[in-house]
């Protein structure tokens, strides 16, 4: 065997050596050097050099299915392209050092991704459907120059990730989801010479962004003092951007930025608002933001009943607010708000009130919002009384906290047994607001008390009795009744005879507090009413009760039969004559206080 032949194998079998673990070289050497011992015909000792050679060969690492490996230039190559490859495999080879998996199904990059390829330079994994980024999914790549992520479906990006690529000098990442650019974003990236970010969903970025970029303070400076530096590829074009006063600094930096940034397209466009949308930066002038400014026309509106009302509220603000109307019962009734753009900084807010109830009087709040701050106007909303001599009760005040909450209050369903009754508050903290209901007798000092869970608005009372006055009311956990929280209500006539008809017990409201709804054959006549509409009630109470003990009882029958049917035909008839007399009534009352409720 020639000594140069000898000679090439040691210098070999001594590189091995760096990447064999342990005693490895030791045992290579062993083999080697028993197979050439037992001949030294020259065929045999080339034979054995040959298989030694296939051994420690480069290209003898495993190759992924699927997939090539190949050597060039730069060192070990893996390329994997079209595959249905859905992670990343574990058992990558640790020789590579570069790797493309492009084209296939990655949907994520997980903690330590490629860990065991401390040797990896340049790794391409475009056009895959990556969505999630692990904060540590670089970790172990200190040597990598060059990632591209482009065609992915990421939203967001860790950026403190690249605290693991300290020489990373190419990230691309266009063609992705990206909507936010921390201003912080490009603190760990100190030697990129190319970051492009075009073709995302960035509306509004912060100069900082780049002025605290470490990489363009130090190129900055040594522009400055040695007129010549590495220049740095930036590619912020075709995304969303939003044009008004956020953008402002953003737009001046793009303006003025000279080497050693370079944008890769300079013409940068606004998608919004609709007054700059189309328009390249270098064509708009932008203010600074201002908090919200909100004012009213008219602050004390007055109204009659059954009225349509709008309500006007102006918002001077940069950038455009978001508009809130608040208002006492908005929770039950809910009215319509619409917004006009009167110019680029001044947003008009209506909110239209139809049919104008007693119960919608009160302050309607205005509030504006923008990231910078909030403004609010209110407006008094009063009702234009009929009558000169019967003033107008005061409005239903404005939700400041829970002691003045307001709770709405009606009987929902009537059973042979009883009712049951519903409530609608507007409470700071819903999940956690307990109510108690109040109820027994109404000439009784001390009434029963039921305490309620928070996210119930409703209870049934049972075993009722015939012919008896009831008052209920709703309060606060532990509170005492106010005005406008309780119903005062009569039973019928006898309930043995109703169970055997099986029919309901019927109700008398005397006394309900801004009844909204009632179920058909009530009679309402709200707390504003005076006596006379609640001896009004009572009276028209007792002739049905002494006009059905005087008919014959298939008369009877039928009368009963048809009082649940039509809510004007039992209690008030809708005759000519009785409707007279009962509007007479009615204007004796506060403003039509007392009201029949179809």
């Amino acid at each position: 065997m020639s000594f140069g032949v000898l000679s090439i194998a040691s210098r070999k079998i001594k590189v091995i050596g760096f990447l064999l673990p342990g005693h490895g070289l030791v045992l290579l050497k062993q083999a080697y050097f028993t197979c050439i011992s037992r001949n030294m015909d020259t065929f045999y000792v080339a034979f054995c050099t040959a298989l030694l050679f296939y051994f420690i060969s480069p290209g003898s690492s495993t190759c992924l299915t699927g997939c090539s490996c190949t050597n060039d230039s730069v060192g070990r190559s893996l390329l994997c392209m079209e595959t249905s490859m859905g992670h990343i495999p574990e058992d990558i080879p640790d020789d590579f050092t570069k790797i493309r998996i492009e084209n296939s199904h990655l949907t994520e990059l997980p903690r330590g991704s490629f860990s065991k390829l401390s040797a990896l330079e340049f790794l391409w994994l475009n056009f895959n459907d990556i969505t999630l980024m692990n904060i540590k999914s670089l970790e172990g790549l200190w040597n990598l120059t060059e990632l591209r992520l482009q065609g992915n479906k990421l939203s967001s990006v860790p950026w403190t990730a690249f605290q693991d690529t300290p020489k990373l000098k190419i990230l691309d990442l266009k063609h992705n989801r990206l909507d936010v650019l921390p201003e912080h974003a490009l603190r760990h990236l100190p030697g990129l010479t190319y970051l492009d970010l075009s073709f995302n969903q960035l509306s509004v970025i912060s100069k900082d962004v780049f002025i605290n970029w470490p990489l363009y303070q130090t190129a900055e400076k040594a522009w400055g003092k040695e007129g010549l530096v590495s220049n740095v590829v930036l590619a912020l074009h075709d995304n969303p951007w939003l044009c008004d006063c956020r953008l402002k600094g953003f737009v001046e930096f793009i303006r003025a930025v000279s080497p050693p940034i370079i944008l890769m397209n300079s013409y940068l466009m606004c998608s919004g608002p609709t007054s700059k949308a189309g328009k390249f930066f270098h064509e708009i002038q932008l203010k600074t933001c201002m908090k919200p400014v909100a004012s009213a026309p008219d602050m004390n509106v007055t109204l009659p009943l059954g009225a349509n009302a709008t309500l006007t509220c102006l918002v001077k603000a940069r950038p455009a607010p978001t508009i809130q109307w608040m208002y006492s019962l908005k929770i039950i009734r809910g009215f319509t708000a619409t917004e006009t753009h009167v110019d680029e900084e001044t947003v008009e807010s209506q909110l239209v009130i139809p049919s104008f109830h007693l119960a919608d009087r009160g302050h309607y709040t205005c509030t504006a919002n923008n990231f910078i701050g909030n403004s609010s106007v209110a407006i008094l909303v009063n009702i234009k009384s009929l009558n000169s001599s019967a003033p107008v009760p005061p409005p239903i005040p404005m939700l400041s906290s829970d002691e003045n909450v307001y709770i709405d209050i009606r009987i929902a369903k009537q059973t042979v047994y009883g009712i049951t009754l519903e409530w609608y508050a507007a409470t700071a903290n819903p999940a956690e607001t307990w109510f108690t209901i109040h109820f027994g007798k109404y000439d009784s000092p001390k009434k029963e008390m039921i305490y309620i869970g928070p996210g119930i608005n409703s209870y049934s009372v049972s075993d009722l009795l015939p012919v008896t006055k009831y008052e209920v009311c709703v309060t606060l956990k532990n509170h005492p009744p106010r005005e406008g929280q309780c119903i005062v209500f009569v039973t019928g006539s006898d309930i043995s005879e109703l169970e055997q008809r099986e029919r309901l017990i019927h109700i008398i409201v005397i006394v309900c507090a801004m009844v909204l709804a009632v179920p058909a054959g009530m009679y309402a006549c709200t707390t504003e009413a005076r006596f006379s509409c609640i001896e009004r009630c009572t009276d028209l109470w007792k002739k049905r009760r002494w006009h059905e003990e005087n008919l014959p009882e298939m008369e009877r029958q039928d009368t009963f039969d048809s009082l649940h049917a039509a809510s004007d035909e039992g209690l008030c008839r809708d005759s000519g004559e009785e409707r007279i007399k009962r509007r007479r009534s009615e204007d004796k009352c506060k403003g039509g206080n007392a009201a029949q409720l179809y």
